[in-house]
């Protein structure tokens, strides 16, 4: 059985290493919350969850009540979350806002309209990384469904391997959720994990300024 990493067990939650590749939700096998809810025997309480193609990281509730509470918390926007992101293609802008409606595409796939009635809202920082390649820091600020992968699609600029929506092929889609933060009956919370796989990210790892992005909070958003 694969065995995943925890990154941190606390008595109202746990803290967990989602691999890319894996769905979230059993389908026609065990997801990953069924199989972390084995390996680690007990009940668990999903209160957000990341796409397949997605790595990194997610809380989940070990208790009703908790779940709950932190459910609150996303629903009010009071969980701060931050992705890495490749590209390959030159984006139209290297930083910023990316805010509009998303409205469904075809094949599954979502798009970014320019109306602002209910907007998905992204903000970004870019960095180049190599010839060919470009690394992004985001934050989204809602919640919407393929909100990061619309986003840099919109700006001409797809996530590496997001072959759905025209980005190049590559041995994984290069999305990962590197570092969540909120507070909690008090406390300041503050979790990251560097992705694992894609050897594509090293190279992001290797450079500087991933040394600057290792405490996004303290970045201007």
């Amino acid at each position: 059985m694969v065995k995943f990493d925890i990154i941190a067990h606390h008595a109202d939650f746990v803290v967990a290493y989602k691999p890319s590749g894996m769905s979230f939700h059993s389908e026609n096998e065990a997801g990953f919350v069924a199989l972390l809810e084995k390996q680690l025997d007990t009940s668990l309480y999903p209160v957000h969850r990341l796409d397949k193609v997605t790595s990194g990281l997610l809380v989940l509730a070990t208790s009703s009540d908790a779940a709950r509470e932190l459910t609150t918390l996303f629903t009010e926007r009071l969980i701060n979350k931050f992705y890495l992101a490749l590209i390959t293609d030159k984006p139209k802008k290297k930083q910023g806002w990316i805010k509009g409606d998303i409205a469904k595409s075809r094949r599954g796939t979502f798009k970014l309209l320019k109306t602002q009635e209910n907007p998905a809202i992204t903000r970004f920082y870019s960095v180049s990384v190599q010839a060919g390649l470009r690394a992004c820091l985001m934050k989204p600020f809602s919640g919407k469904t393929h909100q990061l992968r619309v986003a840099l699609k919109s700006l001409s600029a797809p996530i590496l391997g997001d072959e759905s929506y025209g980005g190049s092929d590559s041995d994984r889609v290069y999305l990962h959720a590197f570092y969540i933060a909120f507070d909690w009956h008090g406390e300041h919370m503050s979790y990251s994990a560097i992705p694992k796989e894609g050897e594509h990210f090293m190279h992001l790892l290797k450079h500087d300024v991933f040394i600057s992005w290792q405490q996004p909070e303290q970045l201007e958003w």
